[in-house]
């Protein structure tokens, strides 16, 4: 086994023994292809981008925080600001820093699986689906999950946090909502507080 092959195995299993323990009752789906972007996930498993989940990392002035989005969706960070008190600075982590701090590489970032709890905050639009599909840990793992049972296992809020004008009625790749990483979002300038 490979270097590679042992991290993204490790991911996968830390993903798989947070699932264990929350009671999931579903399992954790491989595809040969590599699911990088909305798009490759929404082929790969079959359903509309809508419900395919994007886990945003955000640094929140130095912590984490989650923003689980629908796959057409882009996150408001001023949003988002508003729903932490006392936070000033918000702003996307890099795919560098997610990585050294999760053990997830972008594109395969889960929703579940981190070292610590951390607050996550769940798109609005989510509920409108039946199941979401999240990625599991790597670009190669997912599983499909109903947004309740997510809302649950991430001890989550659901939140009004999606970017007004950039949901189902008008994504564009130029802004990233469909071409951006699976488990990722365009990055944008830090939103500080006044």
């Amino acid at each position: 086994m490979s270097v590679d092959e042992a991290m993204m195995e490790e991911a996968v299993s830390k993903v798989r023994e947070f699932l264990r323990k929350a009671g999931y009752g579903g399992q954790i789906l491989f595809s040969q292809d590599t699911i990088f972007t909305v798009e490759d996930a929404s082929r790969t498993v079959g359903a509309p981008r809508e419900a395919i989940l994007k886990t945003i990392v955000l640094q929140a002035d130095g912590g984490f925080v989650l923003a689980l989005m629908s796959g057409v969706n882009r996150v408001d960070l001023k949003a988002v600001r508003r729903l932490l008190p006392g936070v000033k600075k918000i702003s996307m982590a890099s795919p560098e820093t997610v990585l050294e701090f999760s053990g997830f590489a972008v594109g395969g970032v889960p929703p579940v699986g981190f070292p610590s709890e951390l607050e996550a905050l769940l798109d609005e639009d989510l509920f409108l689906q039946e199941t979401v599909w999240a990625a599991a840990g790597t670009d190669h793992a997912f599983f499909p999950v109903s947004p309740e049972d997510l809302l649950r296992m991430t001890k989550g809020r659901k939140a009004a946090i999606k970017k007004e004008g950039k949901g189902p009625a008008a994504p564009s790749p130029e802004e990233g909502s469909l071409s951006a990483p699976f488990g990722h979002d365009c990055l944008e300038p830090s939103v500080k507080g006044s």
